[in-house]
């Protein structure tokens, strides 16, 4: 028998036709593989006599010991150090197999409707993390946790199986009903963790030579599927995860027809979505932190494969992608965590993101001591497997040097920091004023909206999501971010759920945001900027926030319409009343807190709250135009606290409406020589009076004759000083000497 099937597969093999392609629907039978060989390996091979199964089999396990992120020859020595390095790890990996094992069978349907193996209906969420497969790794590790039973690999092969066959047979869900099996994304991850099964098996008497060789026909066809489906650039990290795959197939199966056009075709696209949705400011365009992330991966697995086999990568492909890391050292917290943007999906209701791991894989493909500063000694457990044995080695001994940028602007992507440094207490500001216009399918209504960290707390947070919870419209909206409102609109309007049933909306309309500016390295730090809103409903919108030397926040917001409405401000956390309405206090388990402080009398606080999280919202009810002038002041310890029984009290040594100065303003902080005046015309001082054309904002250090004015106004101005013939026009944002 044995010696039969060696004839029939010489004689295919001598019927090969020249230029043959692998094909995109079918997976070719192990006995047809050699036929799209190139010829120099089939001549390789030849040469060694009589080609075999066992011959071939044993050619790719080679291979994959030279290619793959580490030799399978180790697996054995590997698993035991990750037991050790990870032991939670198990506890993790065998309630996920079971999860994935009690629910499908190892011969699941791949078209809906169809049922768990409990009968309950799987519904099309399920269906996305079936095709995916990611609990088929977790089902490979309990192979070898417990000692190596068969029947994992056995239900490995047979749920591979099931969809090959389910393909013949046209039974699986298409991309164009938003559940495809084969969609780029989800055709991507499932190659992505094959492979790693593949070579996690590779080893195993219960893998045989036969297996191996389909794995490796399943994956071409996957990767032929891939290169047919996405010729043409599309827009999104779903193609990007799928080129990604096609990238690595060609890269770990190159001896094949087509694998060299898979390669040059994955790798030109690639630098067509890092050109593209790669700003040129370092951040991701969806504007996530996640899906910052998500390509980080995408690139990683790409060029880690590469660079174990000495494969050219474009100059530009890696500095782009050395950029992306960059970015995540530019957005950080001072405790090496970074702000939730968007979209962030991995922890629901989380305040921060952790970056380390996403900057250890920086460290170990750069060795900047940057991403050092922010790195781990040792991967996450999952990246843990595409990194080589050298490379684990040098996360040991890892150089760090802390980051030397403080404020700073991603002006592509519309996010700005007010940074104060890197100390453990210091703080930060960020505001977000973005949106991309190409796919703002990921953006929440959040225009305009700030998060603050000071004193090892998020002083103002912003929550983490999950698409399949029933409430990811209340968390992507505006009630859940630290905005300004007016009446009962939010900026997102006309919330649509995907059609594919898994959870997640986007909106269709959301404000257009215009950056006025943002000045950094002053006295006071100023972001200006306005959206549109709230025109619907005849209301113009802007907002003006200022960090006074890195000791507390002012946030000025301005409405104006020609009809009565109701503003608002929503400020995130859970505070107690203590002067109500105009003082919000919150507190934090280091005895540290903020207190929102209201310079402009307003009518009252309401609070609400979901999933644990709270939130207040102040409000000036029937007027046409109002200013919020807000004081945020992060407080270390109780006695440096705003003093709420004092009518005019004093924060960190800044004066509220003292008479150091005459004016008109209607606010006025003052401390020593330096002075912010909010809507003021006239200021008089010894003998010399300044007239302003309109009511302005401004900020005035005055030293002896000397004035040195920075205008904290939204448009230009002009002044005047009486008794001379001099006017000046100040622009926003701008800095002058007046004598």
């Amino acid at each position: 028998m044995i010696r039969l099937f060696k004839i029939i597969f010489l004689l295919l093999f001598t019927l090969t036709v020249y230029g043959q392609k692998i094909p995109s629907k079918k997976v070719l039978n192990v006995t047809e593989l050699p036929n799209f060989l190139k010829n120099d390996v089939k001549n390789q091979l030849l040469d060694k006599g009589e080609l075999s199964v066992e011959k071939l089999a044993s050619y790719f396990r080679e291979k994959f010991s030279e290619r793959y992120y580490y030799d399978y020859k180790t697996v054995e020595k590997r698993f035991a150090l990750y037991s050790v390095l990870y032991p939670k790890s198990e506890k993790s990996h065998k309630a996920r197999g079971l999860d994935h094992l009690t629910k499908y069978s190892s011969n699941p349907k791949w078209k809906l409707p169809f049922n768990y193996q409990n009968g309950k209906p799987v519904n099309a969420y399920a269906l996305r993390h079936l095709a995916r497969q990611h609990k088929m790794v977790d089902i490979a590790f309990n192979y070898f946790y417990e000692n190596k039973n068969p029947k994992y690999i056995n239900y490995f092969k047979g749920q591979m199986q099931s969809l090959n066959t389910a393909l013949h047979q046209n039974k699986f869900e298409i991309i164009e009903d938003g559940n495809g099996v084969y969609e780029a994304f989800r055709s991507g991850y499932r190659v992505l963790n094959w492979l790693q099964i593949h070579n996690l098996f590779l080893g195993e008497k219960g893998y045989t030579d036969k297996d191996q060789l389909k794995t490796i026909a399943t994956l071409l066809q996957h990767a032929s599927y891939l290169y047919e489906r996405n010729k043409e650039f599309k827009s999104g990290n779903h193609q990007t995860r799928g080129l990604s795959a096609l990238a690595m197939v060609s890269i770990l199966l190159r001896d094949f027809v087509d694998t060299d056009v898979w390669y040059k075709h994955s790798m030109k696209l690639l630098a067509e979505h890092l050109r593209k949705e790669i700003n040129e400011d370092g951040f991701q365009f969806e504007r996530t932190v996640h899906y910052h992330l998500s390509d980080i991966g995408n690139y990683f697995f790409v060029y880690q494969l590469a660079k174990n086999s000495n494969l050219k990568v474009d100059t530009y492909w890696k500095n782009k992608l050395e950029s992306l890391f960059t970015t995540l050292t530019k957005i950080s917290f001072p405790d090496k965590s970074a702000p939730v943007f968007s979209d962030d999906t991995d922890a629901p209701w989380a305040e921060k993101n952790d970056i380390s791991d996403g900057l250890t894989l920086g460290y170990l493909l750069f060795e900047n001591p940057t991403f050092g500063y922010f790195a781990n000694n040792k991967l996450s457990s999952r990246m843990y497997w595409y990194a080589s044995g050298k490379q684990l080695e040098n996360l040991r001994n890892i150089q760090q040097e802390k980051p030397k940028v403080k404020s700073y602007s991603f002006d592509d992507t519309g996010y700005y920091f007010m940074r104060e440094g890197w100390n453990k207490n210091d703080k930060m500001l960020v505001v977000s004023a973005g949106l991309d216009t190409k796919k703002p399918d990921h953006q929440h209504g959040d225009m305009l909206g700030i998060q603050a960290f000071a004193n090892k707390n998020v002083i103002l947070p912003n929550y983490q999501v999950r698409y399949s919870l029933k409430d990811l419209e209340l968390f992507k909206n505006s009630m859940t971010k630290n905005v300004a409102l007016v009446d009962n609109e939010l900026q997102g309007k006309k919330y649509t759920s995907n059609k594919g049933g898994s959870g997640f909306g986007k909106f269709k309309q959301l404000p257009n945001p215009k950056v006025i500016g943002f000045q950094k390295d002053k006295d006071i730090e100023v972001f200006i900027g306005s959206h549109d809103g709230f025109e619907n409903v005849g209301v113009q919108y802007s907002r003006q926030i200022f960090n006074v030397e890195n000791i507390f926040w002012l946030v000025k917001d301005n409405f104006s319409s020609e009809e009565k409405h109701t503003y608002k401000q929503v400020w995130q956390g859970h505070y107690s009343l203590e002067n109500s309405p105009n003082l919000l206090r919150s507190s934090f388990q280091n005895s540290s807190g903020l207190d929102i402080y209201q310079l402009e009398k307003i009518d009252k606080v309401t609070t609400e709250g979901a999933r644990g999280k709270e939130w207040s919202i102040v409000s000036k009810e029937g007027v046409e135009n109002f200013n919020f002038i807000t004081v945020l002041f992060p407080f270390s310890k109780y006695d440096d606290r705003i003093d709420e029984e004092n009518t005019n009290p004093k924060i960190k040594g800044w004066s509220i409406n003292s008479n150091q100065l005459k004016s008109d303003a209607s606010q006025v902080l003052s401390k020593s020589d330096k002075h912010i005046l909010f809507g003021v015309t006239e200021v008089v001082f010894k003998n010399k009076k300044l007239q302003f054309s309109e009511k302005v904002d401004v900020f005035l250090d005055i030293k002896n004759n000397e004035i040195k004015l920075q205008s904290l106004f939204y448009k230009s101005f002009e002044v005047m000083i009486l008794g001379t013939s001099k006017t000046q026009v100040i622009e926003p944002l701008s800095y002058c000497a007046i004598n």
